[in-house]
């Protein structure tokens, strides 16, 4: 239960040295995009490496060749995934998900807090993190593909113009 063999331990030091430095060379090599928290598809991916990394090391009956290609197919389709995303529009809107407005000039969207399965409190709990005392002087508050809040200051008398940083978000 403690303790299996030196060998076991052996094979974990050198599988885990030469796994971990597949998994970089290989993330050098298909680039920043493939780590990044966009959406929810890259948070799987991310997952779904270090999980082969793990069984790579852990699992005597997989082997560190069938560890790096399963590492390189899960970065491969990543890329794929990413370059048809930014050239196909609708593929685009099949994989990622729309940043949705929760909070707009102040005040909150029912339907869209609904929709979202956010609650009050945790907008309200956004904006404290971020020092806000109040709702006024919020132009608007978003729930972004990779289900973090994004908080857009505005003026007091709430007649500011959109900003271009809103046009690609949902409102309900």
């Amino acid at each position: 239960m403690f303790f299996d063999s030196w060998a076991g331990l052996g094979r974990v030091l050198v599988v885990g040295v030469l796994a971990y430095a597949a998994l970089v060379l290989l993330l050098r090599i298909s680039g920043k995009r493939t780590l990044t928290k966009m959406n929810a598809f890259d948070l799987v991916v991310t997952v779904a490496l270090g999980s082969t990394l793990a069984t790579v090391l852990l699992s005597k009956s997989v082997a560190l060749a069938e560890g790096v290609l399963a590492l390189a197919l899960l970065i491969l389709l990543q890329y794929a995934i990413t370059w048809a995303s930014v050239r196909s529009p609708r593929f685009q809107a099949i994989i990622k998900a729309q940043p949705t407005l929760l909070v707009y000039r102040g005040e909150f969207l029912p339907g869209a807090l609904k929709q979202q399965r956010v609650t009050r409190e945790e907008v309200m709990a956004v904006l404290r993190a971020q020092g806000r005392k109040e709702l006024d002087g919020v132009l608007a508050v978003v729930l972004e593909t990779d289900g973090s809040f994004s908080v857009v200051p505005g003026s007091e008398g709430g007649t500011d113009p959109d900003p271009p940083t809103l046009e690609a978000v949902g409102r309900l």
